[in-house]
């Protein structure tokens, strides 16, 4: 499994420490100095099944600074996979990525009922 995250991220860190409390193996990536390309941020999107929104760090500052609030409604899927693939930042994390599912954001029941 792939986990994607930035670490001074706090959620970030969270997560690692319950994969690592649980025994789980990961091959750590991070996020801003590796960036999703769009053909992954593609294919994770799919194998979700949720909307492209929540793969946005909406709670960043670039995020922010760039208004894409406002801006996302108004492009197309393939722009947003383009911004995202632009710069890690923008990417939602923690992610963990396994062969059939892709975990979006650390919610620990969620992981929970995912890997045990």
């Amino acid at each position: 499994m792939e986990f994607l995250c930035y670490a001074k991220c706090t959620t970030c860190q969270k997560a690692k420490k319950w994969l690592d409390a649980n025994g789980i193996a990961y091959q750590e990536r991070p996020v801003k100095e590796e960036n999703p390309a769009v053909e992954e941020l593609k294919e994770w999107h799919a194998r979700s099944g949720l909307p492209l929104k929540k793969f946005f760090n909406t709670s960043g500052l670039l995020y922010k600074e760039m208004k894409l609030k406002d801006k996302l409604p108004e492009m197309s899927e393939e722009e947003q996979y383009a911004l995202l693939a632009t710069d890690g930042m923008l990417v939602k994390r923690p992610m963990l990525i396994g062969d059939d599912f892709v975990l979006v954001g650390f919610k620990e029941a969620d992981w929970e009922a995912k890997l045990k």
